[in-house]
């Protein structure tokens, strides 16, 4: 065993696993973990300062000491790394066998294995998840299941993958009694194993970073890129990486973090969801930022639309890929006329992010390929859209705190968002990361939506289209007639996490401000059923 680190869990890990946690990868994740640790939570403190701030009615604007950055037209990104000069169509989703070998041979250009917001990191699904990517990268993946044989084909999409944000602790692994971050815990393994194969293979390491909210940790990621391509010997800025600018206070960063990284940069992507998030989360304090049903919010209102344009020009100029967002729309197999309804919609989200710019888009299955290709095939001829310099677009800070949004908080958007919140939290506590729910696929993304837009209108007493006024007891009423229908729903969860979900959202709803992750709330259960001594996490509930 590697000196100061422990493994903490109960859960036996056999080959292929042991080969995953190596003692040599398990001293890089040691170095990692020395080396920038105090960094992480130095910029973990600096979010709540600027949290405060916010709540004080300091307004979110542009850093005035990066204006040099954002001024000078000199700089520019690095060039697209080896199979990501398309990145027309990205099709995301978690780390499990099938899901790897479906997505890398759906005909998406690129697949994003997500250790994130679709996956619920039990300790098994981390390290299996590495166990797969390892195998994927080695074409070494096929299995049969069920009678039916998995294959991967000859000219898979190219793998990026996403690790946890900043935020996460993996708290099975500690170094010298200090749980070890998630973002290095997923990038270190992935990396270390992985790079110089993937180099050998005319690929590359490449990486979607999550959640930042400021410039300086993507800085933060920079160094790290830089000390581990020197720990294992290969050329720096080989590692290539896309930043979601997916929090209200990155909207306001997109220049300097694009310079910071402009050596690994792959460019920015619109990550919507988290962005409503944020959006709410970061302006808890402020009574004109209320917003009506999630539904609602579509990236066509004024503070959405503004992100958007503000991010292609940005990415255009430094002359790196704008990718747009994901549709949580998936085929009705069941109800053909309610199947093109969505998929109509699928459309219609490709063309406009095709014509505003974007060089490529996300979608969550593999049967919506063909709708995304087809649209981008259509609409942008060549590899990207780099020349797109949207020079027209003119964003101040107004615009994207412009919380002008039309439309109503209904009663069926209160039971929509305690179905999925409960739906949700319950299935992440049995150990799944994204599940679909009356045929939009919800992940951790979706799920925090719900639970502040709960907390939000219950905290300025909003009232729904009738007149009522939304309490705690209004809630509490719905989540009692709800909570009955999730297993119909989401048959997968089970009745004991149903009932912690519950508790969550009756809490949560009564808080004075929200949490900021229900991950990291309900990262307890998964650690406890992992049999990890509760000294080593701390529990919020």
């Amino acid at each position: 065993m590697v000196a100061g680190v422990q493994i903490h869990t109960k859960v036996a890990v056999h080959s292929p696993q042991s080969d995953i946690l190596t003692e040599d990868a398990l001293d890089f994740l040691a170095a990692l973990h020395r080396t920038f640790e105090s960094t992480r939570h130095s910029l973990l403190v600096a979010r709540d300062i600027a949290q405060r701030r916010f709540d004080s009615g300091v307004p979110l604007d542009f850093p005035p000491e990066t204006a040099h950055i954002r001024a000078e037209p000199s700089w520019h990104c690095a060039p697209p790394a080896p199979g990501l000069e398309d990145r027309r169509v990205e099709i995301t989703g978690p780390t499990d066998r099938k899901m790897v070998i479906n997505a890398l041979n759906s005909g998406a250009k690129t697949f994003m294995a997500d250790f994130e917001d679709s996956s619920a990191p039990t300790f098994a699904n981390m390290i299996n998840g590495q166990v797969n990517l390892r195998d994927a990268i080695k074409r070494q993946i096929d299995f049969e299941s069920g009678g039916k044989r998995y294959k991967l084909s000859e000219k898979p999409a190219v793998l990026i993958v996403r690790p946890r944000g900043w935020h996460l602790d993996e708290t099975r692994i500690t170094v010298d009694n200090t749980p070890i971050s998630g973002s290095l815990f997923d990038f270190g393994l992935y990396f270390y194993h992985n790079a110089k194969e993937l180099i050998k293979r005319g690929s590359g390491p490449y990486f979607y970073l999550p959640k930042m909210e400021h410039y300086l940790e993507a800085r933060l990621w920079n160094d790290v890129f830089l000390f581990s391509q020197s720990y294992i010997g290969i050329p720096h800025n080989t590692i290539r990486a896309t930043v979601l600018i997916e929090t209200l206070p990155a909207a306001f960063q997109m220049e300097e973090i694009l310079f910071e990284l402009r050596n690994h940069s792959a460019g920015l992507n619109c990550g919507r969801w988290d962005y409503i998030f944020s959006a709410i989360k970061k302006r808890r304090a402020d009574r004109s930022a209320v917003l009506p049903d999630r539904k609602d919010v579509t990236m066509t209102v004024p503070f959405m639309d503004s992100y958007v344009r503000l991010l292609i020009q940005t990415c255009h100029r430094r002359k790196v890929a704008a990718m747009g967002g994901m549709s949580a729309q998936i085929p009705i197999k069941d109800d053909p006329q309610a199947n093109q309804v969505a998929m109509d919609k699928v459309r219609a989200d490709k063309l406009r992010e095709v014509t505003a710019g974007h060089d490529g888009t996300w979608i969550a299955h593999p049967l919506i390929n063909q709708i995304a290709r087809k649209v981008f095939d259509e609409n942008m001829l060549g590899p990207n859209q780099y020349h797109v310099r949207r020079e027209d677009v003119k964003v101040a800070a107004a615009d994207l705190l412009n919380a002008s949004v039309p439309g109503k908080i209904t009663e069926d958007g209160i039971r929509s968002n305690v179905s999925v919140a409960l739906a949700y939290c319950g299935a992440w506590i049995g150990g799944n990361g994204c599940i679909p729910v009356n045929y939009l696929m919800e992940d951790a993304a979706t799920a925090e939506i719900a639970r502040v837009q709960l907390w939000q209108w219950v905290k300025y007493g909003a009232r729904v289209d009738s007149g009522e006024q939304i309490t705690t007891q209004y809630v509490d009423h719905i989540i009692a007639e709800q909570a009955p229908g999730i297993k119909k729903i989401a048959p997968g969860v089970k009745e004991n996490h149903l009932e912690i979900a519950k508790k969550y959202l009756m809490e949560q709803i009564r808080q004075q401000w929200p949490s900021e992750f229900l991950t990291s709330d309900l990262m307890p259960y998964l650690t406890m059923a992992d049999g990890v001594e509760d000294k080593w996490y701390k529990s919020s509930l």
